[in-house]
């Protein structure tokens, strides 16, 4: 073989290798479920999916939170305390397709917004691998991982992620990280 040759063959496996860098597992369906509230998860859950391909879906609840802080954050304190879900516009259709289940929520007196325990109490999540985003303004993840095994025995619950409010728009090194980790993508 001509040394030409060699070096084509040598870069066409290096430029192979960095444009799967981030590829998706072709192998798992993934769904994006989310709750945004003022619009941060709603970001995170966007680039989420622009990265995996996977579907995507957003929760509404059938009377929506007030828009005054004190208000939603009063509101929320107390459904979160009684176990309160509200009702939801809709559902995904049919999570049976599904092997991979990312979770996202802004995160609201240490958990997962009312809505998501809706979703979360509705389904069956057996055999189904579920991973937690979450944005937040200083409380991380919380108690959600917690609450999120307490609702979905029989699921494989993966490590969570926590992007602070303000820095949604630059988060997706952080997501890339995240969801290497939870082997959604490879390195």
């Amino acid at each position: 073989m001509k040394p030409n040759h060699i070096f084509l063959l040598l870069f066409i496996a290096i430029f192979s290798s960095c444009v799967n860098a981030q590829k998706p597992s072709p192998m798992k369906k993934v769904l994006i479920v989310y709750y945004s509230f003022s619009g941060n998860t709603e970001i995170v859950a966007n680039q989420i999916k622009e990265i995996t391909g996977g579907d995507i879906f957003e929760l509404q609840p059938v009377k929506p939170y007030p828009e005054e802080y004190d208000s939603v954050v009063s509101q929320a304190k107390k459904e979160i305390s009684t176990g309160f879900c509200p009702d939801l516009k809709a559902m995904p259709d049919s999570m049976e397709k599904y092997d991979v289940v990312l979770i996202g929520s802004p995160c609201w007196w240490y958990t997962m917004a009312p809505p998501m325990f809706t979703f979360l109490s509705e389904n069956d999540f057996s055999g189904k691998t579920i991973a937690l985003f979450m944005t937040h303004g200083g409380s991380g993840l919380g108690h959600s991982i917690p609450d999120l095994q307490k609702k979905c025995p029989g699921a494989s619950i993966q490590p969570g992620l926590a992007i602070y409010g303000d820095s949604v728009k630059q988060s997706k090194p952080d997501i890339l990280k995240w969801l290497q980790k939870i082997e959604l993508i490879s390195k």
